[in-house]
């Protein structure tokens, strides 16, 4: 499921709103920014639990990806 992960991280990325919601979420509480793109990505017919979910994340080669990681890390 982890080619879920990549593509759910896609179209998170792709939404700045959506984004920028989520980046919110997880600096006041990182375990529910989990839970919110866990239950996304079940919306989306993208299942991802996670470690799936922290698995992509650590291997996402992107500066603002990184920054958001560090600024949640709480929760991921």
């Amino acid at each position: 499921m982890s080619s879920n992960a990549a593509e759910l991280y896609k179209r998170i990325s792709s939404n700045p709103e959506q984004t920028q919601a989520l980046f919110r979420q997880a600096l006041q509480d990182p375990a529910g920014a989990m839970s919110s793109i866990c239950n996304l990505g079940d919306e989306l017919g993208l299942p991802v639990t996670p470690d799936e979910v922290k698995a992509h994340l650590a291997g996402v080669d992107d500066a603002e990806t990184n920054r958001w990681v560090v600024k949640a890390r709480g929760g991921l």
